[in-house]
């Protein structure tokens, strides 16, 4: 039976991209992408968690992410996890997992004259309709915080 490694991500630049140049020329884009939950507790405080994603970016979708791409920005992305492990100078054997992204979209505003920006290496443009930013918070629903088991 085969797998499916498929990553979805919405989220924030945390910090323009990071670009490494290749001997060949080729292009490796490195993004980190923070994502974001919001939720309340029963007593009705706000809880936010924050996690961070390592996102890298090969060939054309390199080219379209160094150029458009900055700090702040809201981006859409699919891509598969990828895990690399190296020895450290004392022989221990360490991990780091990071997104390879195959699909990109820019959400709200591009660059330049403020008109969105779509950026996808393959497939049909994503283009979800959610916003970067909550306007308002939801309004809170106790019920939610309960299991009902």
């Amino acid at each position: 039976m085969n797998g499916v490694n498929k990553v979805i991500l919405l989220g924030n630049l945390g910090k323009d991209p990071d670009v490494f140049i290749f001997e060949n020329g080729n292009k490796k884009v490195r993004l980190a992408v923070a994502t974001s939950e919001i939720w309340r507790t029963k007593n009705n405080e706000r809880v936010e968690h924050t996690e961070w994603h390592s996102v890298v970016f090969y060939r054309g979708l390199a080219e379209v992410a160094e150029k458009y791409l900055r700090k702040g920005n809201a981006v859409y992305i699919e891509g598969l996890l990828r895990t690399r492990s190296w020895e450290d100078e004392k022989g221990v054997k360490k991990y780091f997992t990071e997104v390879e992204a195959q699909k990109m979209s820019m959400i709200g505003g591009g660059a330049g004259n403020g008109k969105k920006e779509e950026a996808m290496l393959k497939g049909e443009p994503v283009s979800p309709s959610i916003p970067a930013k909550l306007e308002e918070e939801p309004e809170y629903d106790p019920s939610l915080d309960s299991v009902p088991f």
